[in-house]
């Protein structure tokens, strides 16, 4: 089938390059002209595993392409995927200029029947507002093309997303219950139909019912972190161990082991955007969602966590002081830096006066860009921070560590050689990777997020827990 994907960021690439894996003669558009020369030269503007190959293979084989030209990109699919960016605007509500400009321009060019699909993540009413869109550039034209618009809201993780999308638990599909909206819903089931042979995993609903179940999956992830967080908070003082908590509570059926992992709280480009374009759809119908205003809190608040320990630790003035950074992307598999708890931490130690040298296995590149905005107007701060292309050299010498990302190759680290490259002994860890006995047995003063702290010293004969 020949479609046509508006946007090649990280939802709009993966779904071009998967749709076009299955077979599909695929047009991928952006209005970026630097991206889609990376993307013709055989390079990748994001990072995700296993996407450059594909890229590259169905590239090959001509069934994916990459252009600026927005006439003929709209001449090519009979369906029309929307997947440009909805970042939240002042107020947190998403930002729906650059969707409705990809409806514009759909109305303004399209010569016959279009299935239009918004990808993107958007609030309740959207497709009603693409839909008046499209109606009224074919009208201005004085044309009569009809048009369906479908609601298909993606659920990729970001470090899985080829995974997830080729083996989805489900596939969602808002629609008219007209007979525009019924040649729509059948042209979406051709569309899937290989990633349904096992069994059905479309999912049919009316438009509204979509648009908002993507927001409601993401409240819920967001939730259960938030909880989590907060959970361990009170373990830290009461004696209790999360990790304990954590296995005895997700053995139940009912509540599942996904997202219950303590930490420094979540990031990224999906759970903070999501949470406050909600509550602000909330807001405008005077039904305010008080937990999840409490889930925002909690999460701000722990981005904080990690800092304060160190600091209680260290004292507040850091001048003089080197903090080893393992891990920068806001979760392993991706360069993402959007929301990323380790910019929180880096930005708080630099400004208390340490040094700090950071290293991550992918998101050195997008880092570096990251910071360089975040503190452009703090330039002396900005001198402190040192980017190091191995892990090893980022702790040498170092008076702590802090661990921001769960990457593997973080996960077995030689503790022994972690301890003699620490000037100081010291790890605290935003991501729970090592179990508190085993660090004092290595001598490493060991600081974790719920778990009961093991204070040693260097031969860790003197071992007491607090």
């Amino acid at each position: 089938m020949k479609t046509t994907i508006i946007g090649t960021g990280y939802v709009g690439l993966v779904t071009g390059a998967c749709l076009a894996e299955l077979g599909n003669d695929v047009f991928c558009l952006d209005i970026d002209p630097h991206k889609i020369e990376i993307l013709n030269t055989g390079g990748v503007t994001i990072y995700e595993p296993g996407l450059k190959d594909l890229i590259d293979r169905n590239r090959a084989a001509g069934r994916l392409q990459f252009s600026t030209q927005i006439e003929t990109s709209v001449t090519h699919g009979d369906i029309q995927f929307i997947a440009v960016d909805t970042p939240a605007d002042e107020a947190g509500s998403a930002d729906l200029h650059y969707v409705l400009t990809s409806a514009r321009n759909i109305g303004r060019y399209m010569q016959d029947f279009k299935v239009i699909v918004n990808k993107s993540t958007v609030p309740v009413g959207t497709a009603e507002r693409v839909a008046a869109v499209v109606a009224k550039e074919l009208s201005q034209r004085e044309v009569e093309h009809s048009f369906s618009v479908v609601s298909n809201p993606e659920f990729l993780k970001e470090g899985a997303a080829v995974d997830d999308f080729m083996h989805p638990d489900r596939i969602v599909i808002g629609s008219e219950d007209d007979e525009a909206g019924e040649y729509a819903r059948e042209q979406m089931r051709r569309l899937y139909k290989p990633l349904n042979q096992n069994y059905e995993r479309t999912m049919y609903m009316n438009i509204r019912s979509a648009e908002f179940t993507k927001y409601a999956a993401n409240a819920m992830l967001a939730t259960r972190i938030s909880f989590m967080n907060e959970l361990a908070n009170l373990a830290e003082q009461v004696g209790v161990d999360i990790e304990a908590v954590r296995r005895g509570v997700g053995s139940d059926p009912r509540i599942g082991y996904g997202f219950l992992y303590a930490g420094a709280g979540y990031g990224g480009s999906c759970f903070p955007k999501d949470i406050q374009a909600l509550m602000c759809t909330a807001e405008e119908y005077k039904r305010p969602l008080k937990i999840l205003e409490a889930v925002e809190a909690v999460n701000e608040a722990q981005k904080s966590v990690l800092v304060n320990k160190i600091t209680a630790r260290l004292g507040p003035n850091l001048n003089g002081r080197t903090v080893a950074v393992w891990g920068l992307a806001f979760k392993p598999n991706t360069d993402d830096m959007r929301e990323a708890p380790s910019r929180r931490l880096i930005i708080a130690l630099l400004r208390r006066g340490a040094m700090v040298r950071a290293y991550d296995p992918v998101a050195m590149q997008e880092a570096q860009r990251v910071f360089a905005l975040d503190l452009r107007n703090e330039l002396q701060v900005q001198a402190r921070l040192s980017f190091v292309s191995t892990q090893a050299e980022a702790v040498s010498g170092a008076d702590a560590l802090a661990i921001m990302t769960e990457w593997k190759a973080f996960k077995s680290p030689d503790f022994s050689a972690l301890k003699r490259a620490l000037k100081v002994p010291l790890v605290f860890d935003g991501r729970n990777l090592y179990e508190p006995n085993e660090m004092a047995e290595f001598g490493i003063e060991y600081y974790a997020i719920g778990r009961a702290s093991v204070l040693t010293n260097v031969s860790s004969s003197d071992s007491r827990r607090v």
